[in-house]
This record gives C-alpha cells, sequence and structure tokens, in this order.
C-alpha cells in the first residue's frame, strides 16, 4: 500500500514536471522582462513555482482526468459539439442550487458551455452588475456558497457541459481586503494599486485616455480625502485599478485562477484586460506588456489545470482584439477565446442597411481565414450594450461617413427613425464624441416587439426570421456560439428596471430580465414557441456538421447582390458555403456562382434537405439562411 501510494506521488511529480517544462517558456520570459528588475521579483518567482506545485498538488482526481482528456484532444473547445448559454444566476433560476434544476433545459437546446454571469463576491449596492468584486475566493451570497459552486460544476461536467466563470483583471472593489489595507497605509498595499500624491500625472494621463462610462462615472481618477490621494478608477469610483507593474499583483491574481479552476472552473472570462498596464502619453489599452502578462497567466493555469481554458474580453477594433489570441512572438500562446464583437455589430448593421458590404469588407479585410489554437466567441447579443466599432477608415473605404454611419444606427435601434422595425434605448451618451450606445434584447431589436405592437404578423414573420438568421450565423461562422438568456424564447425589452433604484440608473438592465419559463412551454405557433423550436433545430444541425468545426478556415467572399452575405468553411471533406440574406426581399444566386464556391450536391445541411433551383438559379427568401455542400 505505501509502495503504491509512494509511487502515485512520484507520478504525479512527474506530470507537474512535464507540464512545467512544457509551459516554462510562456511563463518565464514574460516574467522575466515584466518585473526582471523589481526588487520583489526573486522572491515572488519563487512563491510562484512553489504555488503551482501546491496547488497541483490539491487539484482534484476528477479534473486531473479531465486534464490528460482534453490534453488529448485539444481541439476540444473547436468542435461543433460546443454550443454556450449565458445568464444571470439570480434571474435565470433563482441561486446555485436552483440552476441544477435548469440542466435538463440547457441540454435540450444542446447547451455544453455555460457561462455565470459575475458570481463571485460583489461590494454591496453598486457593483457594476458584479465586476465590482470584494473576494475572488467567496460567491456572492445571494447565490450560495464557493462549495454550492463546486457542486455545480461537478454536476455540469458529468453532463459534459464546460463551465465559464467571470474574473476580473483590472481591478477590484475598494471594500476589497488589499484595498481596505491600503486605504489604512499599508505601504505593500498601497503599491498594489495605482495611488498619487496630486492630481499633476493624473491629468497628464487623462489628456489620451478614453471615458468609459462619461455619464455616471466621468474621469479616470478619484480623490479620496480621508487619506489625500487620487486613485486610478478607470470605470467607477468604486473600482480601484490594480497596479500590474508590481510582481505581488501577478502573483495574488495568480494563486487566485488556481483556486477557482481547482473549484472545477473549466473557463476563466478574464475581464477587462485591455486596460492592465498603463503608460504615459497613450490611451493605456492594449499596451505590449497586457499581452506578456496575459501569456504568463496561461501558462500558469496550463501547468496547473491543462483542460481549464481563457476568454480574453477586449471589445476592441479588430487589429487589437486578435492581438489577444497572441500575434507575433505570443501566436497561438495566449487566449483560447475571444469575443468576436466586430461580427455582432456587422450583424446588426447589415440588417438595419439591408446591405452587407460594410460587413463584407471588415469581416474579410481585418481578420485571418485561421487561428492558432484558439476561437472566437461569437454573439448577436449579450449583457452589455452595443457600441458601433464601425470605423471612419472602414466606412471611408466604402465610399460613407462613418460618423453619419454610427449616428444611423444609434437613431435605428433606439427606434427613433423613420421605418425601423426595432425597439432600444440609449445607453451613456457622450456629447463630446456624439457616441451613443444601444440597449435592447435580441428580440425587441429584431422587431419582435413593434411587430406586437402593431399586432403585424407579417412584421412578426420577418422579425422572427431575422432572430434564427442571426442563430444560424453564429453557429456557423466558428468558434463557440453563445445564446444570451431569454433569446431563444424572443423575449422583449423590460422596462420595469426604472423601478428599481440599483437598476433605474443603467439601460442595461431593459435586456437583462427575469427568465419566462412558462414562454419555455409555449405553443409552437406563438413567437416563444417558433423561436425556441428554430434555435433547437439549427443547434442540433452545428453537431450534425464537421465542417464548421473551428479549426477550418473561414473564407468571407463577395456575393452577388448587395443583400448577401457569404462565406465558406474550407473543410478537407469539402466545402460549407454559408448564404445569409440581410432583406426583406428574396434574392437569386446562380447555380454556377455557387459552384465556382464550393457547392457540389445542391444540398442544405441546415434544413438537411437538398435546395432547389429553376432555371439554373437558386432563389434565397427573404431572412434566408442556408448552409450548402
Amino acid at each position: 500500500m505505501a509502495e503504491r501510494i509512494i509511487g502515485e506521488a512520484s507520478s504525479g511529480r512527474r506530470m507537474f514536471d512535464m507540464r512545467l517544462e512544457r509551459s516554462a517558456p510562456d511563463l518565464w520570459p514574460m516574467l522575466d522582462r515584466l518585473y526582471g528588475d523589481h526588487p520583489a521579483y526573486p522572491a515572488m518567482r519563487d512563491a510562484l513555482l512553489a504555488e503551482m506545485q501546491k496547488a497541483w498538488k490539491a487539484r482534484p482526481a476528477a479534473l486531473k482526468e479531465l486534464d490528460l482528456k482534453r490534453d488529448l484532444q485539444p481541439d476540444w473547445f473547436q468542435s461543433p459539439e460546443m454550443v454556450g448559454y449565458v445568464f444571470y444566476i439570480d434571474r435565470f433560476a433563482g441561486d446555485l442550487n436552483a440552476v441544477h434544476d435548469k440542466l435538463d433545459y440547457l441540454e435540450s437546446l444542446g447547451v455544453t458551455y455555460v457561462h455565470l454571469m459575475p458570481c463571485l463576491k460583489p461590494r454591496p449596492g453598486n457593483n457594476d452588475g458584479g465586476y465590482s468584486v470584494m473576494d475572488y475566493r467567496a460567491v456572492n451570497p445571494a447565490y450560495g456558497t464557493m462549495a454550492d459552486l463546486e457542486r455545480l460544476a461537478s454536476a455540469l461536467r458529468e453532463r459534459g457541459m464546460t463551465l465559464c466563470v467571470d474574473l476580473v483583471l483590472n481591478h477590484t472593489a475598494k471594500e476589497h481586503d488589499w484595498a481596505k489595507r491600503a486605504r489604512k497605509g499599508d505601504p505593500a498595499y498601497r503599491d498594489y494599486y495605482l495611488m498619487f500624491d496630486d492630481d499633476t500625472l493624473p491629468r497628464a494621463y487623462e489628456e489620451h485616455l478614453v471615458e468609459i462610462f462619461p455619464d455616471d462615472a466621468p474621469g479616470s481618477f478619484t480623490y479620496y480625502d480621508d487619506i489625500g490621494k487620487w486613485v486610478w478608477t478607470t470605470f467607477n469610483e468604486h473600482q480601484w485599478d490594480l497596479n500590474w507593474a508590481n510582481p505581488q499583483v501577478f502573483l495574488e491574481i495568480a494563486r487566485i485562477m488556481m483556486f477557482l479552476v481547482n473549484k472545477g472552473v473549466n473557463v476563466l472570462r478574464l475581464d477587462a484586460v485591455a486596460f492592465m498596464w498603463k503608460r504615459m502619453g497613450t490611451r493605456c489599452q492594449s499596451e505590449p506588456e497586457v499581452h506578456m502578462i496575459l501569456r504568463a497567466l496561461r501558462a500558469v493555469t496550463r501547468i496547473v489545470a491543462a483542460s481549464a481554458l481563457h476568454l480574453e474580453e477586449a471589445i476592441v477594433g479588430p487589429a487589437e482584439m486578435l492581438t489577444y489570441f497572441g500575434r507575433g512572438e505570443h501566436d497561438g500562446r495566449e487566449g483560447n477565446l475571444a469575443y468576436h464583437n466586430n461580427l455582432m455589430v456587422q450583424f446588426w448593421s447589415a440588417l438595419a442597411t439591408r446591405d452587407t458590404g460594410l460587413m463584407t469588407h471588415v469581416l474579410r479585410t481585418h481578420f485571418p481565414e485561421h487561428l492558432t489554437n484558439a476561437t472566437y466567441a461569437t454573439y448577436i447579443r449579450c449583457h452589455d450594450d452595443i457600441g458601433w466599432a464601425v470605423t471612419d477608415e472602414d466606412a471611408g473605404a466604402l465610399g460613407f461617413s462613418g460618423y453619419d454611419h454610427r449616428a444611423f444606427l444609434s437613431d435605428f435601434y433606439e427606434g427613433s427613425f423613420p421605418g425601423t422595425f426595432a425597439r432600444g434605448a440609449l445607453f451613456q451618451v457622450n456629447e463630446e464624441t456624439g457616441d451613443k450606445r444601444i440597449s435592447g434584447t435580441f428580440a425587441s431589436l429584431a422587431g419582435v416587439q413593434k411587430a406586437q405592437e402593431l399586432s403585424n404578423p407579417e412584421m412578426l414573420d420577418d422579425a422572427i426570421n431575422r432572430i434564427l438568421m442571426g442563430n444560424a450565423l453564429i453557429a456557423s461562422f466558428g468558434g463557440i456560439p453563445l445564446i444570451y438568456m431569454g433569446d431563444e424564447i424572443a423575449m422583449t425589452n423590460d422596462y420595469g428596471y426604472t423601478d428599481d433604484p440599483e437598476h433605474a440608473h443603467d439601460s442595461r438592465w431593459i435586456h437583462r430580465p427575469v427568465m419566462d419559463w412558462a414562454s419555455t412551454q409555449s405553443d409552437p405557433d406563438t413567437p416563444a414557441g417558433r423561436v425556441l423550436a428554430g434555435t433547437r433545430h439549427i443547434y442540433a444541425r452545428r453537431k450534425a456538421v464537421h465542417a464548421i468545426h473551428g479549426i477550418h478556415p473561414i473564407r468571407v467572399l463577395n456575393a452577388p447582390g448587395r443583400a448577401v452575405f457569404a462565406f465558406q468553411r474550407l473543410a478537407p471533406a469539402g466545402t460549407l458555403l454559408c448564404l445569409f440574406n440581410f432583406s426583406e426581399e428574396w434574392q437569386e444566386l446562380s447555380e454556377d456562382w455557387l459552384k465556382a464556391n464550393g457547392v457540389v450536391e445542391l444540398y442544405d445541411q441546415l434544413s438537411d434537405a437538398p435546395i432547389e433551383t429553376r432555371n439554373r438559379r437558386f432563389a434565397l427568401p427573404p431572412y434566408g439562411r442556408v448552409w450548402l455542400t
């Protein structure tokens, strides 16, 4: 017995040593470059190694088995089997224990990836929707305990589901223990944050910074009388930016990450990563050091928990977003997942204009056909507002004004533009730049709400088809498609948020309604029933089509007709041609064009049926979508 235990311990040490050797080039050189001149670095480096060894030793056997399984199938997260679902725990089920009762429903949707919106313990009161965290090692008491989260992680794992949890990297709540110690004057903890004796440096930095929440939290610094300090607060007064130039901050966050993955978290959604490194004379976003930090953190996770991934949240322009997968020296060595914000923005832009020219230009010009060891998280709606990430350069390349187009989109989706089908709400209007962001549920922005207000069945048909086309788009474009809670049953805007003092100031709560469970049992002829059935069908078909695997290149095409968006999935076994009609009018494509772009069988994998042509022409119906082989 003793010999077996000794043998297992020795085998475990060897496994750790092999994982350390594999990821060492992504860890130590990055830390040396970041912190090599810092006097605290040698001790931090030794402590980090000891913490990784400790976390590996403590890692549960079931999770180590999952590590081995995913090491043998490193492309698991790129599989067509992956379908995501995103929800607020309280608004979806009540608390963590109640989520167990909803897992059958998630399975019925084909879900294999579950993202719990911020669930770590936030500050009381206004907490930026949970992103102002005061304790990374505890769960929001309203949802349960860390033990409850661990039990849910185990239940998901038994069903083949992956658990994603948010980890905010740029800042903590001012009530976090580190911040409390800093406020009391502890010099070690004051160095965890960015504090200034006067406003000279803050004002110099602010010459180049971009305000994130100009309505609620203007500026990027806050003065505190009780400590006589200016503190860097990029997002809100209660969110203190961490000082990532301090190696101790890296060590603290690495410890937290190892703690969470050992509780069964499979995907760490790293929030607000673009802002982590500060440099005078810049926007203090996406600086080179950010990518060194993220690459090193990824190495720590890969050593201790090889089955865990990093989703890096950076809602930025295309060139900047791609760096979070790792570009140049970091290629394939940084984030495994990043949000395809531009796909979402271009979907809404093309719907409003009935013209896919800008969408085709942006996705074809700025995005590679293939990613290394990474893939997209694709979505049409999420918990956040929509910012119109349309650059002046891209608009200018097509002969129109970026400023005017962004203003048009805001008016269209707010619902004030003549002829719009949308019902939305403005969020954070910036009077200086004219930037107007938009809130609203998928269904309300796609036209369901207005069609119901007008009792117009034809408008309702179009709205439902817009929703299903959006799902078919994100299901086939690549990566992990994310369904935001309630979108699968066409839930419309919740205007009751204005009655809640904690939510009334933030229009994003308009698209964070409490889950309508009654609608999941709706008659098949209702909007909820039609969208639910269509959504289930799309994601079931996704799993049956191997060409959708994230490893296969995506090639965006110039389709005949401005209303059609087209791309190929270039799989070795044969090309999949995906077509989407962004208008209320029928669109025709020649059989010759289809065949020239890889179609052999004239078979639609989405409907699982052959397509018909007439006079060698294929007619794509209003808001139609097909995946052709």
